[in-house]
């Protein structure tokens, strides 16, 4: 499912950044945030109004409480709890202050971006990845979003598949709980 480029790609940055900054668990494992920076520096920049800006450490974590918020959004759709995950998406537009701009740039045709009035970069950030969502969660198809069934996982993904059936964050996620499924059977 292809929203259109720039929000398909907006909502698979906030998949991205919300799965890195998010502590929890991660492919049967316990996932922590161990230096964001370099990883956040490529999922933003290219999207960015500040292509080249380094983020500080009060950013990052700034960023982060941001990016649990958009979790929750995850969450509440996973859970068939669209009201919450809209309110929750309106408080983040709010707070946010996303604002439509027309941009262009890297040669690319002009298309549009939502940016925060002050220009504080996590600010930025999270009212893009805020109002990709709300584009989602605004379509009929907005069960797309949702947390990864694993066992030991709750890392978020958005399904793009045609059929929209995934149920994983990661072929690693599916593979582990296949091959479980295929030694349970094989035991009993």
């Amino acid at each position: 499912m292809n929203f259109d480029s720039h929000t398909s790609d907006v909502v698979a940055t906030a998949v991205a950044v919300v799965n890195l900054l998010v502590p929890g668990h991660a492919r049967g494992r316990e996932y922590r945030v161990t230096e964001p920076r370099d990883e956040l520096r490529r999922l933003l920049s290219p999207r960015s109004s500040r292509p080249h800006h380094v983020p500080t450490e009060a950013e990052i974590d700034q960023l982060a409480d941001y990016a649990a918020r958009l979790y929750a959004v995850f969450v509440a759709v996973d859970a068939g709890n669209m009201d919450d995950a809209c309110e929750r998406t309106n408080a983040l537009l709010w707070e946010t202050r996303a604002a439509p701009v027309l941009a262009r740039h890297d040669d690319e045709p002009w298309h549009l971006h939502f940016h925060a009035i002050d220009d504080a970069w996590a600010r930025n950030c999270a009212a893009s990845m805020a109002t990709g969502l709300a584009v989602v969660l605004g379509n009929p198809v907005y069960d797309r979003l949702g947390v990864c069934t694993a066992l030991a996982c709750d890392r978020v993904f958005v399904d793009t598949s045609r059929n929209g059936t995934r149920r994983f964050c990661s072929t690693a996620c599916q593979n582990r709980v296949k091959a479980a499924a295929f030694r349970e059977r094989k035991r009993g």
